[in-house]
């Protein structure tokens, strides 16, 4: 199918379009996947074979767990506080527990309990192909001596925290201990002691930690001993000091006070009853004879007799004084008798006022002293209470240093107990126990991850080589960068097999030849039905349709760089025309490197460097082919000629050209490769149309490109591209419409198989 050639500033920008829309379909990836198909079933091969070869050499280990839970409802002893104060347990705590676990103290612990260092497991060889691999290369760079004990404990705590398993479970108070190890019951071994290596150094942190304390508190205690006894003392020696004696929670001069005062009420009552008594009297002895209510006041019974007498004897006289007179005698003597007992009631009762007297000058000098002493006692007591601020001072810090010996020696009292007692928050509620499958390696889980793995790598270099593969694999690649026609796919010619023609006709090929190998500029006319035909084929099929548009008689071959087949494709071309019935000239136009000439008629002594030069006529420079009737018109002596250039854009060039026409129904043209020399720019005035040739997965695109754009006058008669030296095996994951099946099956009848 022919293609109008696209504008040169047009092929980037398709190139990029097409780029873009083939890495966003999945056409497009289906399309990787084939293309690099091998590549990338090699890859996932490798990588499930290496996971096979790790299942069968690495070592079978066991994983044994345990659980331990910080117990927020611990029981305390005594129901008493910690010494040192308990922390709440949160979600902070338990991460913290759970480092503590993984401390080197905890692991160096368990390795020293269970001498782990004389476990070949943990110091010697890792166990397993690598291992051992790997210790043999570490070997080679050691110095030969035996390690000390410290590197053995090392090497053995480096493995065993390689292999212990330490995590909260969620975000509850669980801990998680796990131990991996080659031996199911040392692996349960080894989780257990972790567990009790924990539960052991907590209890020994406390007990240290309240040891330490009760170390400074006994300190603490000798010390507030020390401070209450010398304020005690300083309160003892100031009361000495100020007379101050305490009697039953009262001081003695309070309690003087209070008594003092008491004596002089009780005395001051005592002298005002004494007075009245004393006053009573004086107003009895002003009456004459004192009444019934005073004597019986007076309580005298002598009175209250010479008062009867006294009552009895007026009685009788008062009798007779009416019965013989006042003057009778027992009258007078009756009234003697009364002025005597009168008498003597008064001198009973001056008696008496003297003794009341008496008792009240006693009673008011008793009050005089009671009040002297009330004084004094007064005096002294002012002197006291201003002592006895300092003293309450004194006192006040006495029971201060008394209270805190008290408090810190209950603490320490408590403290000894709890040395006696340790207890800890973290207790194992699952032992570990010893597993009956192993852990690692998982089968289930390495072969799927090793084919995951290797798909993920083989899909990964698929697209770098794809993104790194700038060369031209595909007629759509030609298509879209170069905006030109592939007109044909040409495979590698040192890959194919001499086609089954029978013995007969391979016996004649080869008769006449030395060598047994197919020769690749006569492949067309001994293999002509070959796939390699059936592509030359093509392009003169193209060469035809394409002169309906345009003249199409001068044909010129040309690639980008040395070596990628443009002179094997012009002469099996040339030959495939002329064998086909036309006249053809094959011309060896590359006059820097004619390797044509050389290969095809390697005695000629003139060519076309000669007629141009007018030096040799035409007809004696050609060389015919007896059996196809090509003829070949070598480049000539080339090996001082310094400007190729100027001879090819001469007019005798042109002339000779249109020479060729006239004689011959197509002229092609053996032109040099375009990047290291400008020699095919200068033939665009007379070849009508260039077959470029690339090489099949090897020439750059970026190459062709700048070498195309900066030609646009080659481009312009760009008859298309040829892609030369194909793989057709790798070339039918690219267009599987371009693989060998098609072709064999269409030819298989003919006996012919590639």
């Amino acid at each position: 199918m022919l293609q109008v050639n696209k504008p040169t500033s047009e092929i980037n920008r398709d190139f990029a379009e097409a780029d873009g829309s083939a890495s966003q379909t999945l056409t497009s990836y289906l399309d990787i996947i084939r293309r690099q198909f091998p590549t990338m079933v090699a890859i996932v091969s490798a990588c499930v074979i290496l996971a096979l070869l790790y299942l069968f050499t690495a070592a079978p280990l066991f994983t044994s767990k345990a659980t331990m839970v910080i117990d927020t409802r611990k029981v305390q002893l005594f129901q008493q506080s910690s010494v040192l104060g308990d922390l709440a347990v949160d979600s902070a705590t338990v991460e913290t527990q759970v480092e503590i676990l993984k401390s080197e103290n905890i692991s160096l612990a368990v390795i020293r309990d269970l001498r782990l260092i004389d476990d070949p497991e943990f110091t010697g060889t890792g166990g397993g192909l690598l291992g051992t691999v790997i210790d043999a290369f570490a070997g080679l760079f050691s110095d030969g001596r035996p390690a000390s004990e410290f590197e053995q404990t090392r090497k053995a705590l480096e493995r065993f925290e390689k292999n212990r398993i330490i995590k909260r479970l969620g975000l509850t108070y669980v801990m998680e201990i796990g131990f991996t190890s080659k031996d199911p019951a040392k692996a349960a071994k080894i989780a257990n002691a972790i567990a009790d290596a924990y539960i052991v150094d907590s209890l020994e942190a406390k007990y240290q930690a309240t040891r330490r304390a009760s170390v400074w508190l006994q300190d603490r205690i000798k010390e507030l001993r020390t401070q209450a006894s010398a304020a005690q003392k300083a309160v003892v020696d100031f009361k000495t000091a100020n007379n101050i004696v305490d009697t039953g929670g009262r001081l003695m001069n309070e309690q003087q006070l209070a008594e003092v005062n008491s004596q002089l009420v009780m005395a001051h009552a005592a002298t005002a009853e004494a007075k009245a008594r004393m006053d009573r009297i004086n107003d009895i002895l002003k009456q004459e004879i004192p009444d019934a209510s005073v004597a019986d006041a007076l309580k005298n019974d002598t009175i209250v007799k010479l008062r009867g007498q006294y009552v009895d004897m007026a009685s009788k006289e008062s009798i007779w004084a009416m019965k013989y007179g006042s003057d009778h005698l027992a009258a007078v003597n009756l009234r003697r008798q009364m002025a005597e007992i009168k008498k003597n009631i008064v001198d009973e009762l001056k008696r008496i006022q003297e003794s009341y007297k008496s008792d009240y000058d006693i009673a008011l000098t008793r009050e005089e002293a009671i009040k002297s002493s009330l004084n004094n006692v007064v005096s002294e007591s002012q002197l006291t209470n201003q002592a006895q601020v300092q003293l309450r001072e004194l006192e006040s810090n006495a029971q201060s240093y008394q209270a805190m010996y008290d408090n810190f020696l209950q603490r320490y009292m408590e403290s000894v107990q709890q040395q006696s007692f340790p207890i800890t928050e973290a207790r194992v509620i699952s032992a570990a126990t010893m597993p009956l499958k192993k852990s690692y390696p998982k089968t289930l889980l390495v072969l799927p991850a090793s084919l995951f793995v290797g798909l993920l790598l083989a899909f990964g270099v698929a697209m770098a080589r794809e993104l790194t593969d700038k060369v031209f694999r595909t007629t759509g690649q030609v298509e879209n960068v170069l905006g030109a026609n592939c007109i044909a796919i040409l495979p590698a010619l040192s890959t194919i097999v001499a086609p089954r023609l029978g013995e007969k006709a391979l016996g004649s090929r080869l008769a006449g030849k030395n060598n047994p190998q197919p020769d690749l500029l006569r492949y067309v006319v001994d293999n002509p039905l070959s796939r390699f035909s059936e592509a030359v084929r093509s392009v003169k099929v193209a060469v035809d349709l394409n002169s309906i548009v345009r003249e199409n008689r001068v044909l010129a071959t040309t690639s980008t760089l040395p070596n990628e087949g443009k002179s094997t494709l012009s002469t099996n071309l040339a030959q495939l025309i002329a064998h086909g019935g036309a006249r053809v000239i094959l011309v060896d136009a590359d006059l820097r490197n004619p390797s044509l000439s050389r290969a095809l008629v390697p005695g000629a002594k003139m060519g076309l460097v000669d007629v141009v030069a007018q030096k040799a006529q035409l007809e004696d420079a050609l060389v015919v082919d007896p059996e196809t009737k090509l003829s070949i018109l070598p480049a000539g002596t080339t090996s001082k000629l310094l400007h190729t250039n100027e001879i090819l854009a001469s007019k005798a060039m042109h002339t000779l050209v249109n020479q060729l026409r006239s004689k011959f129904d197509y002229v092609v043209l053996d032109m040099p490769p375009m990047a290291p020399v400008v020699d095919v720019r200068v033939t665009s005035s007379f070849v009508d149309s260039y077959v470029f040739v690339v090489e099949w997965g090897r020439t750059n695109i970026d190459v062709v490109k700048h070498n195309l754009n900066g030609s646009p006058e080659i481009h312009d008669k760009l008859l298309g591209v040829v892609l030369n030296k194909a793989d057709t095996k790798a070339l039918a994951r690219y267009e599987s419409y371009h693989g060998r099946y098609y072709y064999q099956k269409y030819y298989s009848r003919y006996g012919y198989v590639e």
